[in-house]
């Protein structure tokens, strides 16, 4: 059994040139034809300057797959020898069978190997890297590849969504956290891939990240499902409970918007803080003796800069209050790219020359599906 594990590689793939602001729509498309006026407002809030789609702009149509995007950046690790496991994660596979893992693997072309599919939302990326990271560490693996992806881009065009209503416009000047519901995922979601390679020793002549520790939890026993894809609120559940998409009429898809991702604003603005990030942050500090000033920079996941500080008010009641110039996100330039955001912003710090050896970097990553987080910790060697 290794003792210890070293992610030795990064990598990222951003498909296609960045879309900015003003060129959202140009890509996407618009709605009912006519320019958005809620678009301004939600970036505003979320503080996002730009993005990448692999949607083509003459055409409208999808460059690749969600598949051939984690493939992209796994090559993009450069040469490997050989490859004992890969771990994958997404949260809109291009199929619901066969699993997005053995998809991946196929547009690789590698030899036999194990390969896992992860399935969730942006926690799906750190449930990859965690069994990636346990199968060397317990020695049944040399090198083991962990990738996360997203492709949402084909989902948000024009035309899966119908035109905005004027009330949703008026709540979103009062509470911006509206911004995240159905038609306005529109302007929060973007695609992209990343690897990591993990192996039982440093890598010779550059950087490593030793990975200390990973640390998961779900909230899923006192809370309902927040944020859904293929599914619909079952209609007289006072429980708030999800009906899956083969409960429902081919035309009810399309009139119940059953294949758009949706997410329970109330939900998310009463518990996100508390469920995922104070409540284990603080079972993670008792356990691993966590201290602020241990920490070189902290890599928070976060959908929307809107989260910024109540993150921050969150780490200073429990004692952890991280400066602001020890944070590292990619967010504005990068968007959210779900499961594969850490793995962007891993491989963006190494890549910036910042990282110095015997640095800490501590990663927090919540998701809302079912209010889900995870933690890791690494040292640079």
């Amino acid at each position: 059994m290794s003792s210890e594990v070293f992610l030795t590689r990064s990598a990222a793939h951003l498909p296609l040139a960045p879309v900015s602001n003003d060129e959202i729509e140009q890509v996407l498309g618009m709605v009912g034809g006519k320019p958005s006026r809620a678009r301004r407002m939600v970036l505003r809030s979320n503080g996002i300057q730009q993005r990448h789609y692999a949607i083509d702009r003459n055409t409208g149509e999808p460059v690749m797959t969600n598949a051939e995007l984690a493939a992209a950046a796994i090559r993009a690790l450069g040469p490997l020898e050989r490859v004992d496991c890969l771990a994958t994660a997404t949260s809109m596979p291009d199929q619901i069978m066969p699993n997005h893992g053995v998809m991946v693997h196929g547009e690789l072309g590698w030899p036999r190997l194990e390969v896992v599919s992860n399935a969730g939302i942006c926690l799906a990326g750190v449930a990859a890297l965690k069994h990636a990271w346990l199968s060397v560490r317990a020695g049944e693996s040399a090198r083991a590849v962990a990738c996360a992806s997203e492709l949402p881009s084909p989902i948000l065009r024009a035309r899966h969504f119908e035109p905005e209503h004027e009330h949703k416009l008026q709540a979103l000047e009062t509470r911006p956290e509206i911004a995240f519901e159905k038609d306005f995922l529109r302007w929060m979601l973007s695609d992209g891939a990343g690897a990591f390679l993990l192996e039982d020793k440093p890598a010779a002549g550059s950087l490593s990240l030793r990975i200390d520790w990973i640390e998961m939890s779900s909230a899923a026993h006192e809370l309902p499902a927040c944020m859904y894809l293929g599914a619909d609120r079952a209609e007289g559940d006072a429980q708030g409970r999800l009906a899956g998409w083969a409960c429902y009429t081919p035309q009810d898809w399309a009139a119940r918007s059953v294949f758009a991702v949706k997410q329970d604003v109330r939900l998310l603005n009463e518990h996100i803080v508390r469920a995922t990030l104070r409540d284990p942050l603080e079972q993670v500090i008792a356990k691993r003796g966590l201290r602020a000033q241990d920490i070189d920079w902290f890599l928070p996941h976060m959908s929307s800069f809107y989260f910024e500080q109540p993150v921050a008010a969150a780490l200073k009641e429990l004692g952890l209050e991280i400066p602001r110039e020890r944070w590292f996100t990619n967010l504005a330039t990068r968007g959210n790219t779900g499961a594969a955001s850490i793995y962007i912003m891993v491989d963006e710090l190494l890549r910036s020359g910042r990282l110095q050896r015997g640095q800490r970097l501590l990663a927090f990553v919540p998701e809302s599906g079912r209010f889900s987080s995870g933690f890791f910790h690494m040292e640079a060697v």
